[in-house]
């Protein structure tokens, strides 16, 4: 049962970044996000990674392996867009 309740807080709280990275996108543009947000948010959803391999807990490992990606798409579509704005 612990295990479920580990999957569903990391679904929950992995899903809440997608709205970001639909809205970055769609916008083409990324202005509104901190670049440091994301730069410690990629940091320490790899860290807890990390720390999920390491202790075989699944639900942290999927969670954070999911968020990463997401945190990171974020993060190089707010460059891309800065980029191409200039």
């Amino acid at each position: 049962m612990t295990e479920y309740l580990g999957f569903i807080a990391g679904f929950i709280t992995t899903v809440s970044f997608i709205p970001q990275v639909l809205r970055v996108y769609r916008n083409k543009s990324g202005r509104d996000v901190s670049l440091w947000m994301v730069v410690l948010l990629s940091a320490g959803t790899f860290l807890w990674l990390i720390y999920g391999v390491l202790t075989h807990a699944a639900p942290i490992v999927a969670a954070n392996a999911v968020t990463f990606s997401l945190v990171v798409v974020i993060c190089v579509l707010k460059l891309y867009y800065a980029a191409g704005a200039k």
